[in-house]
């Protein structure tokens, strides 16, 4: 792993690399791998929140005891380690923005936010500041250099790939940010830790959404958002009112469980509308979305935004599942995504990152927030009048 570290890092050795620390496995090992190759690390750990069961809870990140976990490897392997406190900025950039989002009937994804805001902005400026020449992260995902400009592509072990939550990476962050994990699985990882004789080598997973201290976002939205538990009708997609609700942000897109209404055949969450103050259900069929607007798009891919409409690709809708057949179309500044054959369960506020195929380790070109969405039935017609696709190929002619 080590030989071939300096040039797949395009860093020299000596070179001075700030490693964000987690206090987890992953940038434990990552800081020390780096140590060990003779690399100048500088470790540095974001106090993002610091609320009571987050100290000792297993799965959380940021907080207490990963502070204590990621010092004790920096001591253990003599390199300076720092703390920076975050709090505030998390709190508004991040848990604010989740709550508000949850309000307006999205499913927001803080951990894309987080990337975007704190980690890959205000620590990458901090790196900067302290003259590294990379910042280097424990998430699964490869970048490889390509000209003048580096590339990411999904990670070599798919089921621990991060790429779905790092879209929003811009060019001159990619340029700039390592991740040496993203061509190992996982299990290869906590051996080097158990090797390196690091403390946290058997440690759990993070969650991902580390802010919500028992999993019930809604409860936390509440809490943060009294005013967004105000009761409202369920209404079936044909109009008839079906019931009441406490609140809108009790549900999502998708949901099919705990509706407390009955008409017989399975209902489910189609969508939810805030203006309204409506839940509204339908059968299984009403959830397939053929087409997303996006918004915040980031573009990483290997030719202009403008020159890709048509563009044969795959696009990943949730991080659980793999890249589907889709494609792009451009069109005054605004970019659809075509999605094959359909999605069930598509809600505002989701990402929809885009790769170049569907393959394994594929190339990653971009994504943004889901802002519309169209069902099958209702593009089916249009789609056939579109300009035909072109493939990765011929764009790159």
């Amino acid at each position: 792993m080590i030989d071939n570290l300096e040039e797949s890092l395009g860093i020299p050795r000596g070179a001075r690399i700030v490693v964000a620390m987690s206090g987890g496995v992953d940038s434990s090992v990552v800081a020390v791998l780096l140590k060990n190759a003779g690399y100048d690390v500088v470790g540095i750990t974001l106090q993002l929140y610091d609320h009571g069961e987050a100290i000792r809870r297993e799965g959380a990140c940021c907080a207490g005891q990963d502070i204590y976990d990621a010092r004790r490897v920096a001591e253990a392997h003599d390199f300076p380690h720092y703390v920076l406190d975050y709090e505030d900025r998390f709190k508004q950039s991040v848990i604010d923005e989740f709550a508000d989002a949850y309000i307006e009937g999205q499913t927001p994804i803080p951990c894309v936010t987080c990337n975007q805001t704190v980690k890959f902005k205000d620590l990458l400026k901090t790196a900067h500041e302290l003259g590294a020449e990379a910042l280097a992260t424990g998430h699964y995902v490869q970048s490889q250099s390509a000209g003048n400009k580096r590339s990411m592509f999904r990670a070599a072990d798919p089921d621990k790939d991060q790429s779905y939550f790092l879209f929003g990476t811009t060019q001159d962050q990619l340029n700039f940010v390592r991740f040496p994990l993203g061509g190992m699985t996982k299990s290869a990882v906590r051996q080097l830790a158990a090797d390196y004789g690091l403390s946290v080598a058997n440690k759990s997973d993070s969650q991902d959404i580390c802010f919500v201290p028992n999993g019930h976002y809604a409860d936390l939205v509440a809490k943060l958002r009294p005013e967004a538990c105000t009761p409202g009708d369920i209404v079936h997609i044909d109009g008839r009112v079906l019931g009441r609700h406490d609140g809108i942000i009790g549900f999502t897109i998708g949901q099919r469980r705990g509706l407390g209404v009955s008409v017989g055949d399975p209902l489910y969450v189609v969508k939810l509308d805030p203006g309204e103050n409506q839940v509204v259900v339908g059968p299984r069929e009403a959830l397939a979305i053929g087409q997303v607007e996006l918004s915040d798009f980031n573009w990483i891919g290997d030719v202009q935004l403008q020159e890709a409409d048509g563009l044969e690709c795959a696009a990943r809708i949730r991080s659980s599942q793999p890249p589907r057949p889709a494609l792009l179309r451009v069109e005054d500044n605004t970019v659809t995504v075509e999605l094959i054959g359909g999605e069930d369960g598509v809600a505002p506020g989701q990402a929809c990152v885009l790769y170049e195929s569907e393959k394994p380790m594929a190339q990653v070109l971009g994504g943004g927030f889901i802002a519309k969405t169209q069902s099958v039935a209702a593009i089916g017609s249009e789609i056939q009048t579109r300009k035909p696709a072109l493939t990765m190929e011929a764009f790159l002619q």
